[in-house]
């Protein structure tokens, strides 16, 4: 039994639990485009209340993903990386106040995406090197039941690193664009070479070279840029920790899997590749979210901040 001085203290603690409603605003806002001081001004919350949330829902979206998308039949898959930056760019990182730090500086989110259900099967946030890639393609080959066609890019890494995870059992091939720097009139600061061409290698297997395509991915990577405004270019919302790019990653592949519907297929990604047999909530995200969470205790006493 509480005393009434302990009562008082725990309902204080209890009144600082924000109302479902609130929560599922605050969730889909985060994966929406919204920044973190945005959701905190238009939701009427502390911006730590928003992140406070976004470390409780990220943490459960890497659990739920790593238990859930298992098993995937997949038959094509294609992967690609996409570029962010955590707290500064590696170009500007000696003159930051840490530039010895391991976790800033550019951080590239590798993707793999199963071509017919548009399921993200697989991602990891980290380095565009030979053991980032080693580590993504084992855990997605951990993930699919059946031989693939893989389709990647012309870097490097993939070849070594999809031996080591695959062996033979895979049908890979590498599509890799040429670009040229097309003249064009008008503002150029910000345009992108021009992709004139396509070549296409044969690394493993048999793959069917009418389906050796990275279509579905970088488009998947354009939905990651628009939906998380984390990724957004010229703008002072990038990520300054690598655990929150990582937990706004999360959020962000377990809405795109579960929650959202996809247009073309009319049901989430999830649904489409048999990994769920019901289209989910954010409300189901927070219930999991919460069967998880420890459950608030009673408030300490104030202590006063001693100068």
């Amino acid at each position: 039994m509480l005393d009434d001085k302990h009562k008082v203290q725990y309902k204080r603690g209890m009144a600082n639990v924000l109302p479902l409603s609130k929560r599922v605003q605050i969730l889909n806002m985060l994966v929406e485009g919204s920044s973190m001081r945005s959701i905190s001004r238009v939701c009427d919350v502390s911006i730590n209340t928003v992140s406070k949330l976004l470390v409780d829902a990220g943490e459960a979206c890497l659990d739920m993903h790593d238990e859930l998308v298992r098993g995937v039949k997949s038959k094509r898959v294609e992967c690609d990386e996409i570029w962010s930056f955590i707290h500064t760019k590696a170009k500007n990182k000696a003159k930051s106040k840490n530039p010895d730090s391991a976790e800033t500086g550019d951080v590239w989110t590798w993707t793999a995406i199963d071509a017919d259900s548009k399921l993200m099967i697989s991602y990891l946030a980290g380095q565009r090197s030979a053991k980032s890639g080693e580590a993504f393609m084992r855990d997605l080959a951990g993930r699919v039941t059946e031989r693939v066609q893989l389709t990647t890019d012309g870097f490097g890494v993939y070849a070594g690193a999809v031996e080591k995870a695959f062996g033979g059992a895979v049908d890979y091939a590498m599509l890799m664009k040429i670009y040229a720097n097309v003249p064009a009139p008008g503002e150029t600061r910000y345009s992108p070479l021009e992709c004139v061409g396509t070549k296409t290698e044969i690394c493993c297997g048999n793959p069917d070279k009418a389906h050796v395509s990275t279509s579905y991915v970088e488009r998947a990577n354009l939905t990651i840029r628009m939906g998380n405004r984390r990724f957004t270019r010229l703008t002072n919302a990038h990520s300054k920790k690598y655990a929150n790019h990582l937990y706004a990653l999360a959020l962000f592949f377990m809405h795109y899997n579960f929650v959202r519907v996809h247009k073309a297929l009319r049901m989430s990604p999830a649904m489409a590749a048999g990994v769920s047999d019901m289209l989910w909530t954010m409300e189901d995200i927070i219930a999991r979210m919460d069967a998880v969470a420890p459950k608030p205790g009673p408030r300490g006493p104030y202590k006063k901040r001693v100068v």
